[in-house]
């Protein structure tokens, strides 16, 4: 399945044929971030979260961006708190929130506008649920400058993550 993106890009639903791909594009980032001093995702570097990778693949939560058939970018929308989430929201009993995780872009696509055009791809192209919420490192102060600049609310902090979210709901 395709879905409109931008010229030359397309999204779609990511595949078990994919995880691979995913994977080593998420540990290269998250290297990239090391190298860059960002003190994120380090994890990823060890295998942590391989399982959660392949499993948000293999429930069709994970997205693809493509340009030229080459992944540049990726993110997953849970639709359900994981574990993750309910340790940083707290249990969300009216199930009106999705989850943004892992959104992720190749190096040599950064600061070309393609966080922002993922972001407006989400809002547009999920009209079931009322808010879109993530978190990030508190101390990235530039991811923290991305999202407040693409209209998130700071609603919180917990653990040392900044907690964000969007109203998406159309009416």
């Amino acid at each position: 399945m395709n879905l409109d993106f931008v010229e030359g890009f397309n999204i779609k639903i990511a595949t078990n044929e994919d995880s691979s791909n995913i994977i080593k594009m998420l540990k290269q980032i998250a290297l990239w971030m090391k190298d860059n001093e960002i003190n994120q995702w380090s994890f990823l570097l060890d295998g942590g979260d391989d399982e959660e990778i392949e499993q948000a693949i293999s429930n069709q939560e994970t997205y693809i961006v493509l340009k030229d058939n080459d992944i540049v970018a990726t993110f997953t929308l849970l639709s359900k708190q994981s574990e993750w989430d309910r340790d940083i929201w707290g249990d969300d009993i009216s199930s009106k929130s999705l989850y943004l995780h892992r959104l992720a872009i190749i190096p040599t696509f950064m600061k070309k506008g393609m966080g922002r055009s993922i972001l407006t791809w989400i809002q547009n192209n999920v009209s079931d649920q009322e808010y879109l919420k993530l978190d990030c490192v508190a101390d990235n102060i530039k991811l923290n400058s991305f999202y407040k600049d693409n209209k998130f609310e700071l609603v919180g902090l917990t653990d040392g993550h900044s907690k964000y979210q969007m109203c998406i709901k159309k009416n």
